[in-house]
């Protein structure tokens, strides 16, 4: 079975890859992945907030104590708590490269340009393949509007494409007033990719303690239904490649995904879970159901479930909208007679 797809200007035997995140921080981890068939290696995010200590320009100063922030979720690290710092970021980079015959992307998390444009160009120079800009940041000031957070977000991203020839991928918000305008805008600076969704870690309360208290959880396959909605709603429509991020764990999931637009899957709550060999059995399913189904190729099936010829997609989302709520019947309720 054709299993093959394309993203960022590379040729990929199949859709599949880790996501960003602790999997490739390991060479011995990167090579499993590898050997289960991943079609490019996704490393974690570099942070923002690093290079600051490293005295780069960035709106933050690691100076600064982290709990003089009243909005902080959590206390942000030391430098020392960083698996990887600035420097061995770079050098991560060049011993994946030098492990692996599969495309590389680095990841850089942030939220202004500062010092991201200068090591972009590094991690371009370590022999990053891609880029990922993974813009993760929480609006608390009542008096910074909408429209100058997006602005930021484009003006920014418009500015690491002029640093670097690498294609450069975007790891979207689902929190934006207008995601698809947004994801226009994105495209009109020629982003390369746009990744669907970042994951938004939410805090909790411990009532005892009387203490912010904060832990990963696990994505599930109901992160999924707001990518696949948005997916269905970008393809087509903007130039850049679309990835899919969260909620996929099982062949089912990750075909309705590429059935939406998706052109890539990333995991990593799966592969956490299962282990890298999980991406073979993902990949392995996807190949049967499309037998099963007597397509030909992935491609034929890649976008047949977006709303492209939908003449007006906003009225279908509304339909669907009205006859859901009309036609649920919770427990213990009855039909009108």
């Amino acid at each position: 079975m054709d299993l093959s797809t394309t993203y960022l200007g590379f040729e990929l035997p199949h859709p599949f890859m880790p996501g960003a995140s602790p999997l490739a921080d390991r060479l011995d981890n990167v090579k499993r992945l590898e050997d289960a068939g991943a079609a490019a290696i996704v490393m974690r995010s570099l942070f923002e907030e690093q290079l600051a200590s490293e005295q780069l320009a960035t709106s933050r100063s690691m100076d600064t104590p982290a709990d003089s922030f009243a909005e902080a979720l959590s206390y942000f690290p030391q430098p020392d708590e960083f698996v990887l710092g600035p420097e061995e970021y770079l050098e991560q980079i060049r011993k994946i490269k030098a492990a692996v015959r599969i495309p590389v992307v680095a990841s850089l998390n942030g939220t202004t340009p500062g010092g991201w444009l200068d090591y972009a160009r590094l991690m371009q120079e370590a022999g990053a393949d891609a880029l990922e800009l993974n813009v993760y940041y929480l609006a608390t000031d009542p008096n910074v509007t909408g429209v100058a957070l997006e602005d930021r977000t484009i003006r920014m991203v418009e500015a690491v494409k002029k640093a670097v020839t690498i294609p450069v991928a975007v790891k979207l918000s689902p929190y934006y007033s207008s995601v698809a305008n947004m994801a226009k805008h994105l495209d009109n600076v020629s982003a390369d990719g746009l990744i669907l969704f970042n994951r938004f870690y939410q805090p909790d309360i411990d009532v005892e303690e009387l203490e912010v208290t904060s832990d990963i959880n696990l994505s599930h396959s109901g992160a999924l239904l707001l990518r696949l909605r948005w997916l269905a709603i970008l393809a087509g429509r903007v130039r850049a490649d679309l990835a899919v991020t969260g909620g996929v764990h099982s062949a089912l999931d990750a075909i309705k995904a590429i059935m939406c637009g998706a052109q890539v899957v990333q995991m990593v709550s799966a592969l956490l879970e299962h282990g890298p060999k999980y991406l073979s059995t993902i990949r392995e399913g996807v190949a049967r159901w499309l037998e099963e189904h007597e397509y030909e190729s992935l491609r034929q099936m890649q976008g047949s479930m977006s709303l492209l010829k939908c003449p007006n997609p906003s009225a279908f989302e509304r339909a669907n909208y009205a006859h859901i709520l009309q036609t649920w019947q919770g427990a213990g309720a009855s039909r009108r007679s």
